[in-house]
């Protein structure tokens, strides 16, 4: 391939991802200031209304949550293939994105990442208006508040044993806020990147794979403690919230669409810097 080729790929795939950088640097600062600093944590009432609307009544006479449920009902093959769902969260839409930009659809990769950070703001945002705890939070402190807690693995426990290695141990470890569970952005990502497939034409295998991953990290994050049926479903809501912002009412200011059009021409020109002039 040739070097310029090679050179202008990677500035391309640089430019494509930049929203990607600016959410990780905002989500390291956001760290330095817990959420629960700024408002009250909730532990107990989004816990007792996931009894209420999805609760599962045992023999005993005892409601307990979907999670609660799976934390004493998980099979092997179900904790194998939920950590290998989760764990598709961010790499997924990031390695979809980078195809796009491979295949010249560069619109649509701008917008995907672009996308993705406005659905990333928002739901930052709801973390700070609503501190709450994940259910696995429950299951091991009960509803007392405990600052400073570590980050757990919650379910995804059995895919480390399982597998044996700790590979959730070490993402969970140094997690910055474990009372960040509304709305869960494990949720959100995917459908983001399923939106924008579903605008590409001929992508069927991409279109099925995001679909498929997308339901199947909705099921893990149940099933694994991370977050409630009601957690979930805000992501999504934040997921379709934040594709309407950014199509609906940025990309309809006349500047920032101007400079998409302006960054898409030069990302599809061929005039790479080392070529030979004639």
């Amino acid at each position: 391939m040739n070097p310029g080729k090679t050179a202008k790929l990677l500035l391309n795939a640089v430019i494509v991802l930049i929203p990607i950088g600016i959410f990780g640097a905002t989500y390291f600062i956001l760290g330095k200031w817990p959420n629960y600093l700024f408002n009250d944590i909730d532990t107990e009432g989004v816990y007792r209304l996931e009894q209420q609307l999805f609760g599962i009544a045992t023999s005993d006479g005892t409601v307990l949550t979907p999670c609660e449920y799976f934390r004493i009902h998980h099979i092997a093959v179900m904790d194998i293939l939920s950590g290998l769902f989760y764990l598709c969260w961010v790499p997924l839409p990031v390695i979809y994105a980078l195809v796009l930009t491979w295949q010249r659809h560069y619109d649509t990769a701008l917008r995907l990442t672009w996308a993705f950070l406005t659905v990333n703001i928002i739901g930052f945002t709801g973390y700070y208006i609503h501190p709450a705890s994940p259910p696995w939070y429950v299951i091991e402190y009960g509803f007392t508040p405990v600052l400073n807690t570590p980050g757990n693995v919650g379910g995804f426990e059995n895919f480390d044993t399982l597998v044996g290695y700790p590979l959730f141990h070490s993402i969970y470890c140094n997690n910055a806020n474990v009372f960040a569970a509304i709305p869960s952005l494990h949720a959100a990502y995917n459908p983001i990147a399923f939106f924008y497939a579903m605008k590409v034409k001929k992508n069927t295998g991409w279109q099925t794979t995001l679909a498929i991953v997308s339901v199947g990290i909705w099921f893990s994050a149940v099933y694994s403690s991370h977050h409630y049926i009601i957690d979930v479903t805000l992501g999504i809501l934040t997921t379709i919230i934040g594709i309407a912002v950014f199509e609906k009412g940025i990309m309809r200011l006349s500047c920032i669409r101007n400079a998409f059009s302006a960054t898409e021409r030069w990302m599809q020109s061929t005039n790479y810097t080392n070529q030979k002039r004639t």
